[in-house]
């Protein structure tokens, strides 16, 4: 008996060297059951809707570089201090600053009516009328002929597809990121589009854009869907002109902040889980699910995780990135500020990005440059998520939007995939306001946020971030 106790002693140790050897990333038993009883505490839980209703409230729309943006980051202060954060600072992020002041467009002729539209971000301003061509998409416009638009207004009439992951915005952004710059090389005067959205009310949905280098920019504007199909309506009855004019446009830079908070961890307090949401928004709305609840659910998160008898080996880090929406400004400054060198990339354990609504999280996923080590950690993780209705798919998903700089570098990533089955109704439109967040909803974001955050802070090994440039797949 004794020799088969020994066997299986010796055995055990054997395994266990061979597992340390491997540098096997576990989480250990406690720990999981610590999750466990914060999940629960998370879920009947109110700070991330507290969080969210303030920033919406007291602040409102909140577009980067505006006077409401510099609001938004000395609330951001506040908050975090107000939540018992430890460490809470900023760090600048300067860009171009782009500013909205009127627009209108209204269909000229036999059938004279307005229509409702907004100006795309970065476009420039200015007043033009043209004879309007539609495309189906953007395919349609890439295959007209060179100067077949010549005094013209492009119109590309794109219908976005709901689904749960939003995956058809990668063909409804691209209307809005490539098109005018292809309307520019048909000859093109002014470019409009049916929004990238999936409603149908009668509110445009605004969002960046991009003109490519060489070429002179030409207002840009998008249609709301009720208006997008009056003007194909109108199109399809013969010759239709529309008159656009837009006050907007680029003016100098502007300097915001990252806002930053930590709850200091207890034995490796330079290693770092970050976490976080976007404070800037778009003008039209209060910005709520785009991004006020993603700062929201990451400040209620690590507020919890402090609120913890024993604070977790590594620290907890909220972000609250500047001015993501137009062009990932502040999650590029963060990734030139902290994984710049091998050893600052091999302190961040891992990061994850809450920037797709607030509906239900359903699916998780890790990835780094290696992934393999941290297989087993991944899996224990999402154990303790799967009560909250998420499923593990490995293999599947990506950094969110301010991840992906550090990602590219090398640093390993979390993905909680949020149901985004409406997501693209309201989506830079006048309607993302607070009223549109479940509060139970959030409150699962919340209480998955905080057992990621902390099991990954506690894990034994890590999640495979090192100083290596890689491209990480598209959420």
């Amino acid at each position: 008996m004794r020799r088969l106790v020994l066997a299986v002693t010796v055995s055990a140790l054997l395994a266990s060297a061979s597992v340390s050897a491997a540098g096997i990333t576990r989480i250990p038993d406690k720990t999981l059951a610590t999750a466990a009883q914060l999940r629960e505490q998370a879920l009947a839980d109110d700070t991330g809707w507290k969080v969210t209703e303030s920033l919406t409230t007291e602040i409102g729309p909140r577009i980067a570089g505006s006077e409401a943006d510099a609001r938004a980051v000395a609330w951001a202060k506040a908050k975090f201090q107000s939540l018992g954060f430890d460490k809470v600072w900023t760090e600048p992020v300067t860009f171009p600053k782009w500013e909205r002041r009127n627009e209108r467009a209204e269909v000229v002729g036999a059938h004279a009516q307005p229509l409702t539209i907004t100006a795309l971000g970065g476009s420039p301003g200015g007043t033009v009328e043209g004879e309007v061509v539609r495309f189906a998409d953007l395919a349609a416009l890439q295959a007209a002929p060179q100067g077949s638009l010549t005094g013209k207004i492009a119109f590309i009439d794109y219908q976005m597809i709901k689904a749960r992951d939003g995956k058809d915005y990668g063909n409804g952004g691209a209307v809005r990121s490539k098109g005018p710059s292809e309307a520019i090389r048909k000859g093109a005067v002014a470019f409009v589009m049916r929004s990238a959205g999936t409603d149908s009310h009668r509110v445009p949905h605004t969002g960046i854009t991009r003109f490519d280098e060489g070429l002179t920019p030409v207002p840009s504007a998008a249609l709301s869907v009720p208006d997008a199909n009056q003007l194909a309506r109108l199109v399809q009855r013969g010759t239709t002109r529309l008159r656009l004019a837009l006050d907007c446009g680029w003016d100098s830079t502007a300097t915001s902040y990252n806002v930053i908070g930590e709850i200091t961890g207890r034995s490796q307090p330079k290693q770092v889980v970050v976490i976080g949401g976007h404070l800037d928004s778009w003008d039209l709305g209060t910005g709520a699910i785009d991004d006020a609840a993603g700062v929201g659910i990451s400040m209620a998160a690590g507020h919890l995780i402090g609120q913890l008898k024993q604070a977790p080996k590594r620290t907890i880090r909220v972000v609250a990135f500047a001015n993501e929406e137009q062009g990932l400004h502040g999650g590029k400054a963060y990734a030139e500020a902290h994984g710049n060198n091998a050893q600052a990339m091999q302190q961040h354990q891992i990061g994850a990005e809450s920037d797709f609504g607030a509906g239900r999280i359903y699916a998780f996923n890790t990835g780094s440059p290696s992934p393999e080590n941290s297989r087993e950690a991944t899996r224990q993780i999402a154990e303790v998520l799967a009560p909250l209705g998420i499923e593990y798919q490995p293999a599947k998903g990506g950094p969110g939007p301010d991840i992906m700089p550090i990602a590219a570098k090398g640093g390993a990533w979390a993905w909680l995939a949020q149901d985004g089955t409406d997501y693209f109704d309201l989506h830079h439109t006048a309607d993302d306001t607070l009223d549109k967040i479940d509060p139970k909803a959030l409150a699962q974001n919340v209480a998955a946020y905080a057992v990621f955050a902390y099991l990954a802070a506690e894990a034994d090994g890590d999640f495979g971030s090192q100083l290596k440039a890689v491209e990480p797949p598209q959420e």
